[in-house]
């Protein structure tokens, strides 16, 4: 992952800047004064912002759909319990809730596919409980995601969001008999592709980490937003403002409110499982060097046999384009899609029918024949 320093059009104070630098002799007074005025103006932006967000009225109420399997706190959702439509196991993140995939009405890819004839799941990981806790990723892979396969009793359509592709893509590989197809959403795969000195500095922060996950025996919510928040530190402020401009009572407001409701709900990381994200992932880069293991197997994308679709968003920050592109490249029936979205914007936001959603239908129904 990386970050990018703000450019002109993002931040007024790097214009100020660039046309201060240019005014010659005198023009340090002249740009102190104009850094106070601009960040007290900006910061005014931001808290309006952060207040409008608290006082809007939008709350989450969609219908739960049908639970179909339980296994300690994972829940496999059904949201089309009477449809014969080709069967599509998605799995999000183990770090924020799947409601992104069922965010809100009207922005919910789970019902959208439900309504094109097809029979969406869900994987729903929920916060860990005191099993979970312990939980490695082999566990979560080898253990809870192919018994969740197996409650199915048929092959599905494996799709994985984020690092949930990961988790799917592993599952995949053990179990090729129980997937029909594999899609991999924003997934990362290099994770050193953009900026592998930024990557390799999580791994510093294990040290610091290890205190407060050795007490909870996760990685906590908290902690978790600030190492997204250190990925681009301006997004926040930048957000805020913008959301402050909008018509409150607009749709745009409210999808704002809604993606920011999920944001700030997020779940905590089993500390096992953090150690190999921080540690082997970011740090040494274990996936892309062709070891990272899961049940004592490489996970090889090579080795993947099922047809796949491969959704890598060109305005992706979260999961740059360099590091989800490889694979594409070694994964040997692979379809590359590239949405005109960022990495929440593909899944949830005002384009996702058009940029995801449908691509995602044609393609599952294409392979299903």
């Amino acid at each position: 992952m990386s970050a990018t320093w703000p450019s002109s059009a993002q931040d007024p104070l790097a214009t100020i800047v660039a046309r201060i630098a240019q005014a010659g002799p005198g023009a340090d007074a002249r740009f102190a004064q104009a850094l106070l005025t601009e960040t007290w103006a900006q910061d005014r932006a931001f808290l309006a912002g952060i207040a409008a967000y608290r006082r809007h009225p939008y709350r989450r109420a969609m219908e739960e759909p049908t639970a179909r399997w339980r296994e300690g706190t994972t829940t496999l959702l059904d949201y089309a319990p009477d449809s014969d439509g080709p069967l599509i196991l998605v799995v999000p993140s183990l770090i924020n809730r799947a409601t992104i995939l069922d965010l809100m009405p009207g922005k919910s890819l789970m019902r959208y596919l439900a309504a094109q004839g097809l029979r969406p799941l869900l994987l729903d990981w929920d916060t860990p409980g005191e099993m979970e806790r312990r939980f490695t990723l082999t566990d979560y892979i080898a253990g809870r995601l192919e018994r969740a396969l197996l409650s199915i009793r048929r092959p599905v359509i494996l799709v994985g969001y984020c690092m949930g592709g990961l988790l799917t893509l592993a599952a995949a590989l053990r179990r090729p008999d129980l997937v029909r197809g594999l899609a991999l959403l924003a997934t990362p795969w290099d994770f050193h592709a953009e900026d592998a000195d930024r990557a390799r500095s999580l791994t510093g922060l294990l040290p610091v980490i290890e205190t407060a996950m050795s007490v909870t025996g996760t990685l906590a919510t908290d902690l978790l937003q600030m190492l997204f928040a250190c990925l681009d530190p301006f997004d926040t402020p930048h957000k805020y403002r913008g959301f402050a401009r909008l018509d409150q009572q607009g749709a745009p407001a409210r999808l704002f409110v809604a993606i920011e409701d999920w944001l700030n709900d997020g779940v905590p990381l089993a500390a096992p499982v953090a150690r190999t994200c921080l540690g082997e992932w970011y740090g040494q880069n274990t996936t892309a060097r062709g070891l990272w293991t899961v049940a004592g197997a490489v996970v090889d994308p090579a080795a993947v046999t099922q047809p796949t679709f491969i959704a890598i968003p060109n305005r992706d920050r979260i999961v740059p384009p360099g590091s989800a592109r490889p694979l594409a490249d070694l994964i040997p029936r692979a379809t590359l899609h590239q949405p005109a979205a960022g990495h929440v914007g593909m899944a949830a936001g005002s384009r996702a029918e058009r940029e995801l959603w449908r691509p995602l239908r044609d393609w599952c129904r294409s392979i299903e024949g």
